[in-house]
């Protein structure tokens, strides 16, 4: 659905947490690569089983990710406020943050994998703050741009815990375009992966 035009800012938008959520939202690309230095200079040991466990929960995640990236388009990348449409189908219609839910699985499985076990619950609680503040923002957007829709998109579909819907949406997927965008996010774990093996090898040892 196509955003209408002249909305106004809704409460939502004008909260303390949105606000702040704002500040990570614009910076959420980065943010995730200062908690991993900490999995990266820790001691921690790589071992068969963590790699199994941790590679389970990472596929799940981006599972997820490629199946939100695929029915939202580019539009998953943004870094302002214009909102063209509302995604509702598809894995949209399991769980409104997919993107979110998918990266803190993937980061997950990466603390696991590092063999520093304190920092997966620490891991765990920065993720749940940052994404519950940035997810605070994005729904007064949400709100704001397309008002009554929203709320009742966000009325049947739960936000973090995915949930069959009890009405199947169709909307079209873009699967090469998603793959294609992911590109660099799998490099970014490919480099991650060998950062861990080098780590293990030469310094903890």
């Amino acid at each position: 659905m196509s955003a209408p035009a002249n909305q106004p800012i809704s409460a939502s938008e004008q909260t303390t947490a949105a606000r702040w959520g704002a500040v990570l939202f614009r910076n959420r690309g980065w943010l995730p690569v200062i908690f991993l230095l900490v999995p990266l200079v820790a001691p921690g040991h790589l071992s068969p089983r963590r790699w199994i466990i941790g590679g389970i929960i990472i596929a799940i995640g981006e599972a997820i990710r490629l199946a939100g990236v695929a029915a939202a388009g580019t539009v998953t990348r943004r870094r302002s406020r214009n909102v063209q449409r509302l995604v509702t189908y598809g894995i949209f219609s399991w769980v409104r943050n997919p993107l979110y839910v998918g990266n803190f699985l993937i980061w997950i499985g990466f603390a696991v994998i590092s063999g520093v076990l304190w920092f997966i619950p620490v891991a765990a609680v920065l993720f749940a703050i940052e994404y519950t503040l940035i997810v605070r923002y994005e729904e007064g957007v949400l709100e704001s741009i397309f008002g009554d829709e929203y709320l009742a998109y966000k009325r049947r579909t739960p936000r973090w815990f995915p949930r069959p819907p009890s009405v199947r949406e169709e909307g079209e997927h873009h699967w090469g375009e998603a793959w294609r965008s992911e590109i660099s996010t799998l490099l970014q774990y490919v480099v991650l992966v060998a950062l861990f093996i080098v780590k293990d090898r030469y310094f903890y040892r």
